[in-house]
């Protein structure tokens, strides 16, 4: 009969923090196998070192690089894929003849450890049983006695391997998080959390539970000084709230047309740090509640007022986020904040505007590709400007055979207007023109139509809709699934006059 395999997580350093289950594995295994450099030792071995008997059957599996370049036709990935397929044709070579077979891993087997290689190419094969580990994750947190997350906090394990960008990204959008394999990747890892606004909050954790253990600030260290088996920790911010800025300012966001699916990590970022959030109530409830943030909401009429009032509280040394929907700079509150932030007493005042997913693009998505040429974004609200302008516009735009975005088409009080534009529309554009309809893109009550412009009709448009009117060249087509695609080609045709003089 085959012998039984076992992953065994030793903890993260301390031999005390190994579990009574790895002890018990350890003591019935007939092979102890363990990963080490060239150099030969092994951090596993010395952490279960007093486990191990002479009896033993002891297998050093030496990485043949461990961060230096390699001649292999397959690269560094591809040496590494030798050495797991040579090691583990070793240890089913135990396997085959019936004995049993405990790798040692540090911290916990399946977490970033070398022995999930091992189980990806033998856990099929042979009887397996994984036996967890305290993870660095965990130990870091002790040692530092800072809780890493609490109610609806979301917590994110980075490796600090990732390209800076991406890392930026992840911490900007993260509540908690715990930047793994630092060492040669520390200095990337600190600019990112510095960019992502979040390095005064970060702790540096170095051979946590071990001997030689070190904490300290994390914008504090030495980079010359830090080896791979060392973390970065942001912790909770419950309690504590996000950091005091140290100058208020105000960052407009936008939350995309719909709920947290549509944020982009630095946006999530400028909520998170926020101290205050302003804007209108229906759009606040899209972020999640915070410990220690103020949230001001308002009827969405008010713009100018809620922008003085984000404005005053960021001259007083609060950190503020306006939040709209879709993108703030499109018919939203990065105009009227700028607006007023244009004022002699706000003109100290910092003000950042952060892009979002606009309600168009949006739209145009869920449809197909109509806005895949040129197009024009015009709102049908009369309420900032008169009619005759808008219709004005509608028919330069349509004169030109612009795609059209139309924001704002209709509302309770504003119910011709769709009608009205459809007549302009008609007087230059064919009655089979496709239209995108798209009620509520990304919501509950998600509809997206395409119609033809002739069989627009109004009263089934709302406050919640917009519409996307096609040029002379957008499609649409019925696809084999049922659906309705409309797409508008990239290439225009030539007019009979191109070329000349």
């Amino acid at each position: 009969m085959s012998g039984k395999l076992y992953g065994v997580g030793l903890g993260p350093g301390d031999p005390s923090l190994m579990t009574l289950r790895a002890v018990e594995v350890i003591a019935e295994a007939d092979v102890v196998a363990y990963h080490c450099a060239r150099h030969g030792r092994s951090i596993a071995r010395s952490i279960a070192a007093r486990h191990i008997r002479e009896d033993h059957v002891e297998e050093r599996l030496m990485y043949p690089l461990t961060v230096e370049t390699t001649d292999h036709p397959g690269g560094y990935r591809g040496a590494l894929d030798d050495f797991y397929e040579e090691a583990s044709a070793r240890l089913a070579a135990h396997l085959d003849a019936g004995r049993t077979v405990a790798v040692l891993a540090e911290g916990d087997p399946l977490f970033y450890g070398s022995y999930q290689h091992m189980h990806k190419r033998l856990a099929h094969r042979y009887e397996t049983e994984v036996v967890p580990g305290v993870t660095s994750v965990s130990a870091a947190a002790a040692t530092i006695g800072k809780p890493l997350v609490e109610a609806e906090e979301v917590l994110t394990v980075i490796p600090g391997t990732l390209p800076e960008e991406e890392l930026t990204a992840r911490l900007a959008a993260t509540d908690s998080a715990v930047v793994m394999k630092l060492g040669r990747t520390f200095p990337a890892v600190r600019r990112a959390l510095e960019r992502a606004d979040r390095l005064a909050d970060a702790h540096y954790v170095e051979r946590a539970t071990m001997e030689g253990r070190r904490t300290a600030p994390l914008a504090e260290v030495d980079p010359e000084t830090v080896p791979y088996f060392s973390v970065a920790v942001l912790p909770s911010r419950v309690d504590t709230g996000p950091a005091a800025p140290e100058r208020g300012e105000v960052v407009v966001v936008g939350t995309g047309p719909a709920g947290p699916l549509w944020l982009t990590p630095e946006t999530r970022g400028a909520l998170a740090s926020a101290t205050d959030l302003v804007g209108y109530t229906t759009y606040l409830d899209r972020v999640p509640e915070r410990a220690g943030q103020r949230r001001h909401g308002s009827d969405n009429k008010v713009e100018s007022e809620r922008a003085e009032f984000a404005l005053d509280l960021a001259r007083r040394g609060r950190r503020v986020a306006v939040v709209s929907g879709g993108d703030p700079g499109v018919f939203a509150m990065a105009t009227a904040v700028l607006e007023v932030a244009s004022q002699e007493g706000y003109a100290d005042v910092p003000v950042r505007v952060l892009p979002g997913v606009t309600a168009a693009n949006a739209a145009a998505a869920k449809a197909g590709a109509p806005l895949g040429h040129d197009y024009a974004t015009l709102s049908l609200s009369d309420r900032l400007k008169p009619w005759e302008v808008i219709a004005e516009r509608l028919r330069a735009a349509a004169a030109a055979d612009l795609v059209l975005a139309l924001y704002n088409p209709g509302s309770r009080s504003r119910t011709w207007q769709v009608a009205k534009a459809r007549e302009l529309l008609l007087e230059l554009r064919a009655p089979d023109t496709p239209v995108v309809v798209a009620r509520d893109v990304g919501g509950p009550e998600e509809s997206v139509r395409v119609v033809a412009l002739a069989d627009l009709e109004p009263s089934e448009v709302d406050m919640r809709t917009l519409l996307l009117v096609g040029s002379s060249q957008t499609r649409a087509v019925r696809r084999g699934d049922g659906g309705t695609v409309a797409w508008t080609p990239r290439r225009y045709p030539e007019t009979p006059s191109a070329g000349t003089t």
